[in-house]
């Protein structure tokens, strides 16, 4: 290939034309993100020649890397549903505080006016898809997993505002920085005036020599519109503070505590000046400027600047110091290398482990030019598909491109993620000086699309970014709705540098089988095993290619042996295989019974691996210990039948095991179920073994049975471990290939470690129907003597020949095959691999019976609320104000001289104004209402604390009397009108707290009131209710 075309593969392929290129010339990592961020358009043409032709001279040829389409998710509308505690929120958020403060206001009813209103209307409907971060419901039969960790008060916060309109999220630090003209005396300030290395360009460390500074901006993108800025912390870790010479553990961690300090100080005093509004921090987690996934060696591609541990060590001081901060939420932005992010998810999980608690994570992509990459190579639904274990509250794309750019892979993250989606694009594309010209308004215009599509929740800029361009978009969004959250379909979703959505045809599962590559398995293939031994990876890496080229879905990894250090080896290889963008087009399977070397398969990988396998032979405790590092790493799991007691041979244990294990994982883990792959354990046949005759017909049938006990699980196997027997027989071993992927697959099997090539090759329906008869004797074990009888017709075939092409041995043609008459044949027509005739149900559970007496009016409401739909009485507090009430009205003869002004507290009347409350009760069944509540809305000690009437007698008395009142009302109304039934329901109101959010700005884990005493209050309101002979509550 010459100079010109090389030149033109280069302008064809951007991506990876930047990528070869840093490499070929040496840069360092620093250099990588620097010039990744600048974009392609200004690397010279020369340099991505020059890339290309080093890159095509390592290369038998380019691989075509192209742009992954937009997905295309069925979106289905939910049916709206309006919570009452959302309710609430909703009434107190339009509300004005000083009447919200009035104990005559009704929220109940207030809620009822809101809903009236279309703003609001839209966002109650809004709420319907809440709750997107829940974990997939629990199987029919199996519990519910519960995340452990306590959430914080924030995520309701978020999603309530996302819900109801588009967020803006703040713009460039850097761009604003750079207006300041800051020296290197105001990088040094005090604490840094002695230091040995020149600090000018470390953003970063402003936070502690120039508070003023990053405050003020801060401040700027605040006034400017920003719901959410972030702290000043893109370069805050020990890894990228080391080119600084900053990387001490204890200035890294104060770097990102002041930065989170002083982005919580500004929005305080944002909030303070603007009562009503809430601002958010998030502490911003950068990409760091290494890579996991690139080597930094030309020479050497499976060399990495740094370990995977080292970046999670990195991430965690990082999340240590901004959480000290005070920080609501964490924002993983500019991810160009899928691992970092992974490494910063698993930092982020240990994390929120050890401190107990969980706060909202946003992770931001970065596409870096239009073929719809990362820098590491991924699509942005194979980045989805890698990160999404985290349930991100948001995910999204900035930097690199403009949003006219962005637009299509925003369109394609919405489509495919199930959270709410975020971007801040870059303000257009950079000058030839690196600068941005594109202004606020012209901005907003070009990412006015994204909101008229429906496709973002939040927005904001990127680099060249400034107040002046959020406070345009800002301006324009506010016109548009949110995008609402859809579900997507319940899938198996792997990758690599492609996403693999696993979509079984259950018609036809052996059209949709997902075929694992088993060559690059030590046990699977002699020459990849004499490759690694060797040393040899080249022929290691050109046998992994050529499974990819043959059709292999997945490639499965091992290496497992005695001569092989297996972490090492393991390490070698998936690295190298990551640096080949063919090879790592497909997922990976971390294939190892040792779970050390699983890890080091899974530190090295980007997308979503499947790891091969757990199980519990080591007991529960190690099983819930490997499933949940699994589930940290983001990958599907095998999981073999095997348990304490050895490995399932029959069907009855396979399925007990898998089952066992499907349990613990879906109740206990919290794995999602379509991630869960069952290995029932294929063992091998023809043996001569009488024992193993049925050893395939357990497998089939435990598919079956396995799948629909454990629904949303896949079955696999190593499909070569049927036909051990028959090693040197080409045609018999692969017709027993082909016959039992035909029949396990009828029977649900989703994928197994295959020959690729040859199992594609051996259709089924092409298989010799001569050989094909003995080979299903065996597998289905229709006789005592098959095996004998396939040996003996093994005998007389050419060892090389096809299951497809059979060809005879000369000497047996003319005489035929002498095969011994079959032994006890099973009977005619009878299907060994039919489910039994008594088969057991799906496990189920009897529920809990009630041991309490249910009141009669359960029947008699039941009734009624079957025969037509049922009237409840109207508001009382509207009703009351039409008596004009005085001070003396509420006061009445009992609370004469209390020391309290009373008048507005409407509970109180039951005492000493009952003539008006039984009147009301009266019009209003007089209207036809069915049920009449009681006068309690704010009966309980913590409400009527307001008029220092909290004692608990007090209280008693009030809810008693009200119950007594109303319950007067409708016996004298069923008097007089004979045959009608009406009742009084004991009204409950929601007190004046609440549980789920702080009083308190500056301390959002504060509550004005604890979860007991709510309790103790609402049990001795019930107390006095029920006393009165309230009919339901």
């Amino acid at each position: 290939m010459g100079i010109r075309e090389a030149a033109a593969w280069a302008a064809e392929h951007p991506a990876w034309s930047v990528l070869v290129a840093l490499t070929a010339v040496g840069a360092s990592p620093a250099v990588l993100v620097a010039l990744a961020q600048l974009r392609p358009y200004l690397i010279p043409a020369a340099i991505l020649t020059l890339a290309a032709l080093i890159f095509l001279s390592k290369k038998k040829r380019p691989h075509e890397v192209e742009p992954s389409g937009v997905t295309e998710v069925e979106v289905s509308a939910r049916e709206p549903v309006l919570e009452p505690a959302a309710a609430v929120g909703l009434a107190a958020a339009v509300e004005p505080p000083e009447r919200a403060q009035q104990p005559t206001a009704e929220p109940a009813r207030q809620v009822a006016a809101v809903a009236a209103a279309p703003a609001m209307a839209a966002a109650i409907s809004n709420l319907a898809t809440r709750h997107w971060h829940a974990e997939h419901p629990a199987p029919e039969g199996y519990k519910q997993w519960v995340d452990p960790l306590q959430r914080s008060p924030v995520f309701d916060q978020l999603e309530q505002l996302m819900q109801q309109r588009i967020v803006f999220i703040d713009g460039a630090m850097g761009t604003m920085i750079q207006r300041y003209k800051l020296t290197e005396a105001d990088f040094r300030g005090e604490r840094y005036a002695n230091h040995g290395h020149e600090l000018k360009g470390n953003n970063d460390i402003l936070v502690l020599t120039r508070p003023d500074v990053i405050g003020e901006i801060h401040m700027q993108y605040l006034e400017a519109g920003a719901d959410i800025i972030e702290t000043n912390t893109f370069n805050g870790t020990t890894i990228s503070q080391a080119d600084y010479e900053l990387q001490a553990p204890e200035e890294v961690f104060l770097i990102n505590k002041a930065a989170a300090e002083l982005a919580k100080k500004a929005t305080a005093d944002y909030m303070a000046a603007h009562p009503g509004e809430h601002k958010f921090v998030a502490g911003a987690v950068g990409p760091t400027n290494k890579t996991l996934s690139v080597s930094p060696s030309v020479e050497n591609p499976a060399f990495r600047g740094i370990t995977y541990d080292e970046v999670v060590d990195a991430y965690y001081l990082q999340l240590e110091g901004l959480y000290a901060g005070g920080v609501d939420l964490f924002l993983v932005e500019t991810i160009f290398d899928t691992l970092n992010a992974k490494a910063a998810i698993y930092a982020l999980e240990k994390f929120f482990a050890a401190k107990g608690v969980r706060i909202p994570v946003f992770i931001s992509g970065t596409i870096v030019d239009n073929s719809g990459r990362t820098l590491s190579g991924q699509t942005n639904e194979a980045f989805w598909s890698s990160i999404s274990h985290a349930k991100p509250l948001a995910v999204g794309l900035n930097c690199a491109l403009g949003a006219t750019d962005m637009k299509k892979y925003i369109a394609n993250l919405s489509a495919c993620a199930d959270c709410y989606v975020f971007c801040y694009p870059n303000a257009g594309l950079p000058n030839a000086m690196g600068g941005y010209d594109q202004k606020g308004p012209e901005m907003a215009e070009e990412i006015r699309p994204f909101c008229e599509d429906n496709l973002v929740n939040a927005i904001g800029g990127c680099c060249g970014s400034t107040p002046e361009h959020i406070a345009a978009i800002a301006a324009m969004a506010k016109a548009y709705p949110p995008r609402p959250l859809h579900p997507v379909e319940p899938l198996l979703r792997i990758s690599g540098l492609e996403p693999l959505n696993y979509n079984p045809d259950p018609a036809n599962m052996r059209s949709t089988f997902l075929n694992i590559g088993e060559r690059c398995n030590v046990a699977g293939s002699i020459m990849f095993k004499k490759a690694v031994i060797n040393n040899d990876y080249d022929t290691a890496l050109s046998i992994a290619l050529k499974q990819v080229q043959q059709g292999a879905d997945v490639l499965d990894i091992n290496m497992d042996d005695g001569l092989i250090d297996g972490v090492a080896a393991m390490t070698k290889f998936v690295n190298l295989c990551i640096s080949d963008p063919e090879i790592s087009r497909v997922p990976f399977m971390i294939d190892s019974s040792k779970f050390h070397i699983v890890e080091a398969g899974l530190r090295c990988a980007q997308g979503k691996c499947i790891v091969n396998s757990i199980s519990l032979k080591e007991g529960e405790d190690k099983f819930r210990e490997q499933a949940t590092i699994v589930k940290n790493h983001g990958a599907a799991v095998v999981v073999m039948a095997f348990d304490e007691t050895g490995q399932a041979a029959g069907f009855e244990d396979k399925v007990r095991m898998c089952q066992r294990g499907y349990r613990i994982l879906v109740e206990e883990v919290g794995f999602n179920p379509q991630d869960i792959i069952f290995d029932p354990n294929i063992l091998t046949v023809g043996t001569g073994l009488p024992e193993h005759n049925n050893y395939a017909v357990d497998f089939i049938r435990a598919t079956r049975e396995i799948k629909r006990v454990c629904p949303g699980s896949k079955i696999s196997g190593g499909v070569s471990n049927i036909a051990f027997s028959f090693r040197g027989n080409e045609a018999v071993r692969r017709a027993f290939h082909s016959a039992f992927l035909h029949h396990a697959c009828l029977a649900g099997m989703d994928m197994g470690i295959v020959n690729a090539a040859q199992v594609k090759e051996d259709e089924y329906s092409k298989l010799n129907k001569e050989l094909l008869e003995f080979v299903e004797d065996v597998l289905l074990n229709r006789c005592e003597n098959a095996t004998e009888r396939m040996l003996e017709y093994a005998t007389t075939l050419e060892p090389k020949c096809k299951p497809t092409a059979v060809r005879k041995l000369a000497d047996s043609t003319a005489a035929g095959p002498k095969i011994s008459p079959k032994v006890n044949p099973i009977p005619a027509g009878f299907d060994p691999l039919a489910p039994p005739a008594d088969l057991q149900p799906v496990p189920n559970y009897t529920p809990k019976q009630d041991q309490l007496q249910r009141s009669p009016v359960f029947d008699q409401l039941e009734q009624l609320m079957q025969q037509r739909i049922v009237f409840i009485d109207g508001a009382m507090g509207t009703m009351i104000q039409r008596y004009k009430l005085t001070e003396a009205d509420f006061r009445g003869e009992r609370y004469a001289n209390h020391g309290h002004e009373l008048k507005g507290n409407n509970d109180i009347l039951v005492l000493t104004r009952p003539d008006v409350i039984g009147e009301i009760h009266m019009q209003y069944l007089e209207a036809g209402a069915d049920i009449i509540e009681t006068n309690t809305f704010n009966g309980t000690t913590i409400s009527q604390a307001d008029y220092e009437l909290q004692a608990p007698e007090e209280v008693f008395l009030i809810n008693k009397a009200a119950a007594e009142l109303a319950k007067k009302a409708t016996a004298d109304y069923m008097a007089a009108h004979p045959g009608e039934h009406k009742f009084v329901a004991g009204a409950v109101g929601p007190t004046n707290k609440t549980l789920s959010v702080s009083p308190s700005v500056e301390n959002p884990a504060f509550r004005g009131i604890t979860y007991d005493e709510v309790v103790d209050a609402y049990y001795l309101q019930l107390e006095g209710l029920y006393a009165g002979g309230v009919d339901l509550f």
